[in-house]
């Protein structure tokens, strides 16, 4: 499922700014910050608006903080929606399927480099490619942050430790199927956090809107609950 709530309030391209930098990872462009001989890595799979949108990678950075090697790959090779496409037409482009198979050899190339334990965190759009991950063994823990195109046979699949992080006004995953998300981990006994947050809506962690306290401060919480579940589970 997919609508005008994932196109809300896209974000500015990156001006610089942020702790890291651009690298080349398995032909992909990806924002890297935090210790390169760092033995654990994070990837943070990108909503539509793709991996240069700035406060997805200031999301990163605070990940590298925590002592992780935070990578945003590029999966939509330069492509990220914008205002020139029609959101179902992007869609058919740049399927979470596709951005599966380009994360395997990202992953691999990680490992490569010495890296032990490979996290994933999923924003929107991203979140499905981060529960294909979760369900087929490629990633050691799993987050989905307000999650789109997840289903609960997804949510059944996932093997590994996965945290969720929904919020209250979002229409593309309400609270009830998150709830719903939440009862097959119990029972399948999947270990997990799954919290709704009051008053926001689709996409708030990386697409709050500045002039909103109360949205900026339920941000940072959801930031840092993402942190922590890595601490917890990495």
């Amino acid at each position: 499922m997919s609508g005008p709530e994932c196109c809300k309030n896209p974000p500015a391209i990156s001006s610089g700014g942020e702790s890291g930098k651009v690298l080349q990872i398995a032909s992909l462009n990806s924002y890297v910050s935090g210790k390169p001989d760092s033995k654990i890595a994070v990837l943070l799979v990108s909503d539509v608006y793709g991996y240069e949108a700035p406060k997805l990678r200031q999301v990163a950075d605070k990940v590298a903080s925590a002592g992780y090697y935070a990578v945003v790959p590029d999966f939509f090779n330069g492509d990220p929606m914008t205002s020139e496409y029609e959101i179902d037409d992007w869609l058919r482009k740049h399927t979470p399927e596709q951005v599966v198979e380009f994360a395997k050899p990202l992953i691999q190339a990680l490992k490569e480099k010495s890296i032990t334990r490979v996290g994933a965190a999923g924003f929107c759009w991203g979140a499905k490619v981060v529960v294909e991950l979760a369900k087929y063994g490629e990633i050691q823990v799993a987050a989905l942050l307000h999650p789109s195109l997840v289903t609960l046979d997804d949510i059944k699949g996932v093997r590994v430790p996965i945290a969720i992080l929904g919020a209250e006004l979002d229409k593309q995953s309400p609270p009830e199927l998150i709830k719903e998300f939440e009862a097959a981990l119990v029972a399948n006994e999947v270990y997990h956090f799954v919290k709704i947050y009051p008053g926001v809506g689709h996409g708030w962690t990386i697409r709050y809107n500045d002039d909103d306290a109360a949205e900026v401060k339920s941000a940072e919480e959801a930031h840092q609950d993402l942190v922590n579940w890595f601490v917890k589970c990495l």
